[in-house]
Parts: structure tokens; C-alpha cells; sequence
């Protein structure tokens, strides 16, 4: 299981990679420079969460499925608490564009998502494991 998640977080990350690339280039003829930096911004706090949400899943994947899931579900609240923390702290800040910030966070999130349910749904894996198989 744990070598089909790490396919999965290979494609989904070049998915991903693909979006971010495309909003840099958005920002840069939408709002200049800061835009730019913006959009990197974005891109990188997407990254720093998902490597975090990779490593501790994958790391309780190894416990059990039950340590999996509260794991999932925990990281995902943490990760809903700081960036709204992120985005109250910074929405008026004139270093970045905040917009192209918040856009280039959500296209990633959403190509991350995505990406990852569609590489998902093609993986032929049984959700079941038989009595015998451990």
C-alpha cells in the first residue's frame, strides 16, 4: 500500500508543480514582481503542508489504519487553523500580493486534491485485505 501512495504523491506533486508554474506566470502579467513573490509564497506553503500531511500519514500508515485517519484528520485541522492564521496576519501586507497569494494557494490545493483522488480511483488496489494475507 505504502508503494502505491508514493506513486500517487510523486504524480500528484508533478501535477501540482505544473499548476504553480502556470500561476507564477499568471502573476507575473497580473500583478508584477509582487505577484510573483506572491505566487512563490503560495506554492511554498502548499508544499511545506502537504510534505507534512505525506510524512505523518505515511508514518502512521505504518501503526495501524485507525492512526492513519486521526492522523489525516488532525494534520488537516492544524493546516485549516494556520492558514487562516496566515491569511488574517497577512491580507493587507504590500510585500506580496496577497491575491495572487491566496490564488496560487488554492489552484495548488485544488490540483493536489484532484490529482490525488484521480490517481486514486485509477490504482487498482483491494480495499480489503483477506483474512490470510498479513
Amino acid at each position: 500500500m505504502l508503494g502505491s501512495y508514493a506513486m500517487i504523491v510523486r504524480r500528484s506533486a508533478a501535477v501540482t508543480a505544473a499548476t504553480a508554474a502556470v500561476m507564477v506566470a499568471v502573476s507575473a502579467a497580473v500583478a508584477g514582481g509582487k505577484g510573483v513573490l506572491g505566487a512563490l509564497l503560495g506554492t511554498a506553503l502548499v508544499v511545506v503542508f502537504f510534505a507534512i500531511s505525506v510524512v505523518a500519514v505515511s508514518a502512521a500508515a505504518r501503526v495501524s489504519a485507525q492512526a492513519m485517519m486521526i492522523t489525516a484528520i488532525g494534520t488537516y485541522v492544524i493546516k485549516i487553523l494556520v492558514l487562516i492564521l496566515l491569511l488574517s496576519r497577512y491580507s493587507s501586507t504590500t510585500a506580496f500580493s496577497p491575491r495572487m497569494f491566496g490564488l496560487t494557494a488554492l489552484a495548488c490545493i485544488l490540483a493536489w486534491t484532484f490529482s490525488q483522488v484521480g490517481w486514486s480511483m485509477r490504482l487498482r488496489v483491494p480495499y480489503v485485505e483477506p483474512e490470510g494475507k498479513r
